[in-house]
């Protein structure tokens, strides 16, 4: 779109911290709230020391942050994490190392394929999986139309309202070689 200013180009650190579907779990669920390490290991059914050290990784790359550590329960410190929603705005296209880009893109199909088999199946929810022939300007126009779109429906987004999770997916199809 005229005057949209490009998002930053993700990082080859930054690709890694986002190429396990654990790290888009955490990002979704520490979106709404702060997370301990405790509390997103029994929710995600991992060990506290997997789930650890890609808190430490997204840490360290800017998608999440510590908040103030605070008194659990039972007395014990706690540090609690939160999304930094950095993740929103950032060019996850491939760069020179296509191979990451394309675990990074497996990674949050993955997770949102977790987020549906959790749901509850009473929930509604609109899939719609289509195949269009368009052009290079026509590809850029539609990704640009639907970027647009979710930005406006971010703006207006509110605490009480119900978290939505969406992925949207345009890619070019080639058949490997050698398929009749």
């Amino acid at each position: 779109m005229a005057g949209q200013i490009e998002p930053p180009a993700a990082t080859p650190e930054e690709l890694r911290a986002l190429s396990h579907p654990l790290s888009w779990r955490i990002l979704r669920l520490c979106l709404d709230r702060a997370w301990t390490n405790q509390q997103l290991a029994e929710r995600l059914d991992v060990a506290p020391a997997t789930l650890l050290r890609r808190l430490r990784i997204l840490t360290s790359t800017g998608f999440v942050v510590a908040e103030e550590p605070r008194r659990g329960p039972k007395g014990a410190w706690e540090h609690p994490y939160r999304a930094t929603k950095k993740t929103w705005r950032l060019n996850l296209e491939p760069g020179s190392d296509r191979h990451l880009t394309a675990k990074v893109d497996l990674a949050i199909l993955d997770a949102h394929r977790a987020e549906i088999s959790e749901n509850d199946p009473s929930v509604p929810q609109h899939t719609r999986r289509a195949v269009l022939r368009l052009d290079a300007r026509d590809q850029a126009e539609l990704n640009s139309r639907v970027d647009a779109l979710l930005d406006e429906f971010a703006g207006r987004e509110k605490s009480d309202q119900a978290p939505i999770a969406i992925l949207w997916n345009a890619v070019e199809r080639h058949e490997p070689p050698g398929l009749p």
